[in-house]
């Protein structure tokens, strides 16, 4: 009996290291330009959406419509280092604190950065690993932005100096 559990045994763990295991999981890659055109053209909002160089992924992008709550646009990108960077916006109008502390996982002021000639305020989360980056423009129809991610504040920054605006679509 011991005789048999053993061979038994043998040949489930040669069985178990037989077996192909995946070691990463690849997603392919989100068509963000697509949607930006989209939700551009359905909201009129002045959108941006960053240019990144080569290494970058997208990994996710969706539009909530005000009527879920607070309109939002989103959109999410892995660096080549692998730190998770999203763009959030909305029109400075929703832009109430519930919103800014939901998509910023709570985040505590600290401090102010400049990039693409905008000030940012700096907020970092004390229950998450996030930084991000706050900016409320002003004029016609203005947006509120967000940049959050794992990423250090100078990735974020790179970010923003990345981010142009989506194309109005023609009339």
């Amino acid at each position: 009996m011991v005789i048999s559990m053993v061979v038994i045994l043998a040949a489930v763990l040669a069985w178990v290291a037989m077996v192909p295991r995946v070691r990463e999981v690849s997603q392919p890659a989100v068509d963000v330009t697509s949607v930006a055109t989209q939700v551009r053209r359905e909201t009129g909002w002045a959108i941006s959406q960053p240019q990144l160089p080569a290494g970058w992924k997208a990994t996710n992008v969706r539009f909530t419509p005000a009527a879920a709550g607070v309109g939002t646009w989103h959109a999410g990108y892995l660096s080549p280092d692998g730190e998770y960077v999203s763009i959030d916006q909305t029109p400075v109008t929703g832009a109430n604190q519930r919103w800014i502390s939901a998509v910023t996982s709570d985040g505590q002021a600290e401090g102010t950065l400049t990039a693409a000639g905008t000030t940012w305020r700096k907020l970092s989360s004390r229950d998450t690993v996030q930084r991000s980056l706050l900016s409320r423009a002003s004029g016609v129809r203005p947006l509120t932005t967000v940049l959050s991610g794992t990423a250090p504040y100078v990735r974020l920054a790179e970010f923003a100096e990345a981010l142009k605006p989506v194309p109005a679509p023609p009339s």
